[in-house]
């Protein structure tokens, strides 16, 4: 598959690989992912994972701010929530790395409509 190679995914507005790019639009989660929407005006591999990135980190720290309060709840929610964060993250970076534009459910095609 064409798109799956890295080498294929065009040029960016940075000069950074794509791949690359859109692997660092998760790093910092919805700031990086702001970051990149804001520079990437060109490149629409960039762009959906910058805005995927912002989708599903601010959908979750917003989650979390919101239970948290909650007695017993919010902190049990928490720690699920954090550890769906954490792999999230990992599994994002790991596929815009390998140059896969991978959608989650619901989130993938609001992303792609909005980048």
């Amino acid at each position: 598959m064409a798109e799956n190679n890295p080498e294929n995914l065009g040029t960016t507005d940075t000069g950074i690989k794509a791949n690359i790019a859109g692997l660092l639009a998760y790093l910092l989660g919805f700031v990086s992912g702001l970051v990149f929407l804001l520079i990437e005006k060109n490149n629409k591999f960039v762009r959906f994972h910058a805005m995927q990135s912002i989708i599903v980190f601010c959908a979750l720290f917003l989650l979390r701010y919101i239970l948290l309060p909650v007695p017993f709840l919010g902190l049990v929610a928490n720690g699920v929530l954090s550890v769906v964060g954490i792999a999230l993250w990992v599994v994002l970076m790991v596929k815009a790395y390998q140059g896969e534009k991978f959608k989650l459910p619901w989130i993938g095609d609001i992303a792609e409509k909005s980048s």
